[in-house]
């Protein structure tokens, strides 16, 4: 996620694919920090970067400048080892590199008007993807090889969004979410769900993939907001939360639950309904979750401070009594674009009840060999 405004220290922020590392830069150059202690992991200070992508916790990392000197040029690709401190490969394109995905066996690099399929290993490439104009790089990307797919934008007047299969390389779906453009899209890591949110960013809606139907309709706010990041928990079964962060500087959870014996298209609500899986939404388009099931922190991040936020951890914890689940405990991260790095605790009770503990919080700038500080 790139920064379009330079007047924050953070000009791109990016966790891995199972959230257990992340990366930043700033003007000066890209750390790639440990999710979990804050450790810095790597420090290399050579300019600005408007794109730092890792491969999990591998010593890959695919990295575009900024264009503030010629050696970084925006229309740079480079794959780097930070092990050996030196480029593996460069890939140089007609325009501006604007997102980079990846993941074992796939590299895709996408430009205002194409987007580009590689083979991770090889670096051939596999597909030529011709796209509406995408001026922000908007995308999204499933790094699961067994659902491994790629969201775009696929109009410029409207929600829709392109659903391409990328082990396949075929279209698989075209969605149409929302009545203005998008903002913001995310995958489920397995592939199975999508969540889409349109410049209006008052509601925001999640689709199975595999049928392209529509399974919830959240309700953020009624106020128009600018919806910054969507994420979903790195699930292996089911995206069961779904965090969003938005321009009013508020967190917003969502609870994802699904009746798993029968059909995924079909929503057990008279089960689910005195639990924390009963937080779903209404089975119409046009109803959305009631504003009890919306979980928020407010003031997280000053308002109109660009963040990324994603769920690294969640833990369900059954009743000793019975093999109902009693509460659940989710682990949120959040990188705040001014510079700093907050990580809390949401729990979810039986009964609805919600709370969130900071647990801390540390300056990204001042990051140096070592621990983190936290305050």
């Amino acid at each position: 996620m790139a920064n379009q405004s330079s007047r924050y220290p953070i000009l791109c922020a990016s966790f891995n694919q199972d959230n257990s590392g992340f990366a930043i830069s700033t003007k000066d150059g890209f750390k790639i920090i440990d999710s979990n202690t804050g450790r810095l992991c790597y420090d290399r200070a050579v300019g600005a970067f408007i794109i730092v992508e890792m491969l999990y916790s591998s010593s890959l990392l695919a990295i575009v400048g900024a264009g503030e000197q010629p050696s970084l040029s925006p229309r740079r690709l480079c794959l780097f080892n930070t092990t050996t401190g030196a480029p593996l490969r460069e890939m140089t394109f007609l325009t501006s590199i604007l997102a980079v995905r990846l993941n074992r066996k796939r590299l895709v690099v996408v430009l205002q008007e194409k987007t580009y399929i590689y083979d991770s290993n090889s670096l051939s490439m596999l597909d030529t993807i011709d796209t509406v104009p995408n001026l922000k790089g908007l995308c999204a990307f499933s790094p699961s090889l067994e659902g491994c797919f790629l969201a775009l934008p696929a109009s410029t007047a409207k929600g829709a969004v392109l659903v391409y299969n990328v082990m396949e390389l075929q279209l698989h779906c075209e969605i149409d979410a929302h009545r203005s453009p998008l903002a913001a899209i995310a995958l489920s890591s397995n592939g199975k769900y999508i969540a889409t949110a349109s410049e209006q960013g008052t509601i925001i809606r999640v689709h199975l993939v595999s049928e392209a139907t529509k399974s919830y309709s959240f309700r953020r706010g009624t106020c128009p907001s600018t919806i910054f990041s969507l994420s979903f928990a790195p699930s292996l079964q089911l995206p069961d939360i779904l965090v969003a962060t938005s321009s009013s500087g508020s967190v917003h959870i969502f609870s994802l639950g699904f009746e798993t014996n029968q059909s995924l298209l079909t929503l057990s609500r008279t089960k689910m309904s005195g639990s924390f899986l009963g937080s779903i939404l209404p089975y119409s388009v046009n109803d959305a979750l009631d504003p009890a099931h919306h979980h928020v922190l407010h003031n997280a991040v000053s308002a109109g401070v660009r963040s990324y936020a994603v769920v690294r951890k969640v833990d369900k914890v059954a009743d000793s009594s019975s093999s109902e689940i009693a509460s659940c405990r989710a682990i949120i991260s959040l990188i705040a674009y001014n510079g700093y790095f907050q990580e809390y605790t949401f729990t979810l009770n039986s009964q609805n009840e919600s709370t969130w503990s900071l647990e801390r919080e540390f300056n990204l700038v001042a990051v140096i060999s070592g621990n983190a500080e936290t305050s």
